[in-house]
């Protein structure tokens, strides 16, 4: 049973035309937060964090399989 009210190809047009936009130009004084190197310096915070506590955790696995 068809729906021949539905045209799916209109919808992929327009989801297309969408795609193909250009970027419009940030509104003046507006702060734009993607890419920027804050965000780079966090994320370098948070891998070594996370390098740290792997390290201690396997140290202990170490310390309490000699002990």
């Amino acid at each position: 049973m068809a729906d021949n009210d539905y045209d799916s190809a209109g919808s992929t047009q327009m989801f297309r035309a969408f795609v193909d936009e250009a970027p419009a130009a940030p509104a003046p004084g507006s702060v734009s937060t993607y890419g920027s190197s804050s965000s780079s310096g966090s994320r370098t915070g948070v891998i070594a964090l996370v390098a740290v506590l792997g390290l201690a955790v396997l140290a202990g696995v170490i310390w309490l399989a000699v002990k």
